[in-house]
């Protein structure tokens, strides 16, 4: 199942030379009229939000109109992605969400306070993430199978930060492939789950580079073990999670821009250009690659039929852990 997810991110990746390529002859409507927000379900702090901020400084530039960042944490994104899908399809409100507001609330939550095809427009993919699996530099281990030795000596007393669909996923997998007992400690962010393991309230947590690096860097984290199919050239000595002998990732870990539903098509059409050429840019692209994430784009209808792909790949990867709707 992991290779299934990563063919539709390349096949969606690979419409960006053509795009970027496109006429910017937009349509002769007055939009945008006022500035526009992208939501975010995170707070301050973490990739999704210095992605985003990296990127409506350059939306600011071609539309004409500020661009504004909104954090509005909480929920597994839903607070979120609720409020966007409650706005008015005026595009001048877009959600830029990870897969964990539109895989894992309406997957694992029974009563979800939106659909995640029907309550948005598809606008434009905007990357991948790269994971880290990362331990507070008290922890006395230095490889994963180390840590993994220590919890089961010393069973319930280990903490793990969980702040996304992604993260309680791979709790989940270390619990029951590795056959550990760990604590779940839910977070409504990344950045306060890496300040309360470099304070040593828990214990590890599976980050991206853009919170996570500078603390390695420092030594105040170490890190186990990335979550890709090969090894990351800005960590080399870093084995992959099928080197170190944990669970790996089976499903695509992402981040796009929605819409309200019934966001005119023209609009999303030109704030997928507008990303399209944003990517293009080198300046933009040697911003975000510093951080650890992997910027790519789509056409609406492109993002349109990834979401089913993903939904199943993700309520497939839901269901092999043994997590349910509660």
């Amino acid at each position: 199942m992991q290779d299934i997810p990563r063919r539709q991110f390349n096949r969606l990746a690979g419409a960006l030379p053509l795009m970027a390529a496109m006429p910017t002859a937009w349509s002769q409507s007055n939009w945008p009229t006022k500035p526009v927000r992208i939501v975010l379900q995170f707070p301050p702090g973490g990739s999704t939000d210095a992605v985003a901020r990296i990127l409506s400084q350059v939306f600011t530039q071609s539309l004409g109109q500020p661009v504004l960042v909104e954090n509005r944490p909480g929920a597994d994104g839903a607070i979120a992605g609720d409020f966007v899908a409650r706005s008015d399809p005026d595009g001048h409100t877009y959600f830029l969400a990870s897969n964990t507001p539109m895989m894992q609330v309406p997957l694992l939550k029974k009563n979800p306070p939106y659909d995640p095809i029907k309550s948005f427009t598809p606008v434009t993919l905007v990357g991948r993430y790269i994971y880290v699996m990362v331990v507070g530099a008290q922890v006395p281990v230095q490889n994963a199978q180390e840590l993994l030795q220590l919890i089961r000596s010393q069973p319930g007393k280990f903490n793990y930060g969980s702040y996304s669909g992604v993260t309680q996923l791979m709790h989940t997998r270390l619990k029951n492939e590795s056959k550990v007992d760990l604590n779940l400690v839910p977070y409504k962010g990344e950045g306060p789950t890496i300040n309360d393991i470099l304070g040593g309230h828990v214990q590890f947590t599976y980050a991206t580079p853009a919170s996570a690096l500078p603390h390695i860097r420092e030594g105040k984290l170490k890190a186990m073990a990335v979550l890709l199919p090969k090894r990351w050239e800005t960590l080399p000595q870093v084995p992959t999670a099928a080197e170190a002998g944990v669970p790996a990732l089976t499903a695509g870990t992402w981040a796009a821009l929605f819409g309200p539903a019934k966001l005119p098509p023209d609009i999303a059409t030109r704030m997928s250009r507008a990303m399209a050429e944003a990517i293009a840019r080198p300046d933009v692209k040697e911003r975000v690659d510093r951080l650890g994430f992997d910027l790519a784009s789509s056409t609406p209808a492109e993002l349109a039929a990834f979401m089913p792909e993903q939904l199943q790949a993700w309520g497939k990867a839901f269901a092999d852990a043994g997590l349910q709707p509660e």
